[in-house]
């Protein structure tokens, strides 16, 4: 029954957003120009994906739902970009921080045909660095390493594309 699956996310969301809101070590808001928040974690696939390789490469790290229609939705314009631009450096991955059985983050993945890592943000540490509030959240991070974006909600081709064509060949007009 759907609305049973429902009950425990949304429950768990609601905990994490109170744990992440009570907490005494409160990360200050990032903003557009802060330095974006480093992290290691092991993929849904066991390797290991580091912040570290976004230096010198734009990235985009979204912090999603399985259940977020706005994640189902854009999820194929994440595809898309990544396959025109990952030979050209872009870096993108998804982060689940709810504690979501794997096998229904394994079904999200191969439902959406996601072609970039997706990893588990065990304890919501990563969340907790990024100070995510609400979700779905995108961060659009420069090759410097500094957050040019911060997204809450859905997304769309062309505010990526304008965010990312000062790093990308060809973006604009797609």
């Amino acid at each position: 029954m759907p609305g049973r699956r429902l009950l425990p996310r949304t429950c768990l969301f609601l905990l994490l957003c109170l744990l992440i809101g009570c907490s005494r070590e409160t990360a200050p808001p990032l903003k557009v120009g802060d330095p974006a928040p480093a992290f290691t974690v092991t993929d849904m696939n066991g390797r290991t994906v580091s912040s570290t390789e976004f230096a010198g490469h734009p990235a985009i790290v979204r912090f999603f739902l399985i259940d977020c229609k706005f994640c189902k939705a854009d999820t194929p314009v994440l595809n898309d970009l990544y396959s025109r631009y990952r030979d050209a450096g872009l870096k993108v991955v998804y982060v689940e921080t709810l504690g979501v059985p794997d096998a229904d983050i394994r079904r999200f993945v191969r439902d959406l045909d996601i072609r970039f890592p997706v990893v588990r943000d065990e304890g919501a540490k990563i969340a907790g660095r990024y100070n995510v509030k609400s979700l779905p959240l995108t961060v659009v991070i420069n090759p410097q390493g500094t957050i040019i974006g911060a997204i809450l909600g859905g997304i769309s081709a062309a505010e990526l594309n304008r965010l990312l064509a000062p790093f990308l060949p060809d973006t604009r007009g797609q």
